[in-house]
């Protein structure tokens, strides 16, 4: 009689968080966690730009009185988000975003649609700097 033999693992074949290479995948199963993070930032401050542009004429158009320096105002900080939009690879673009967002609730001084808008911005940074934290430690 024969002894049944061990079956041979095949070169894939590892734990769930092995990679082929023999490193140990990330903790949370992206390929480039790094690179997801800033996507998400990017995508919150680009959204962000295009929101604050769109919402200068209804602003105008509803009765609010949005004088030529808020209009100038909104239009600088919606540069400022698509420029930080481009910039999140380096580690000081989250602070100046965060600084944008308490710029834009500052803006309600010009009207208070802006701080709604602020404030829903605000709250969408925070969950992107939320998981930041949590993907990257």
């Amino acid at each position: 009689m024969s002894t049944p033999e061990e079956p041979v693992p095949s070169p894939s074949a590892g734990s769930a968080g092995d990679i082929p290479d023999g490193s140990q995948a990330p903790r949370s199963g992206l390929r480039n966690p790094a690179g997801a993070v800033r996507g998400l930032g990017a995508a919150t401050l680009g959204l962000e730009g295009i929101v604050l542009l769109l919402a200068i004429q209804p602003i105008r158009i509803m009765g609010g009185h949005l004088s030529g320096w808020g209009i100038g105002t909104v239009i600088a900080l919606a540069v400022l988000a698509f420029a930080l939009t481009g910039m999140m690879r380096r580690r000081w673009a989250w602070a100046a975003g965060t600084v944008l967002q308490v710029l834009l609730l500052a803006s309600g001084y010009f009207h208070w649609s802006l701080t709604l808008v602020g404030a829903i911005f605000g709250a969408a940074w925070g969950y992107a700097l939320y998981v930041r934290r949590s993907i990257l430690g």
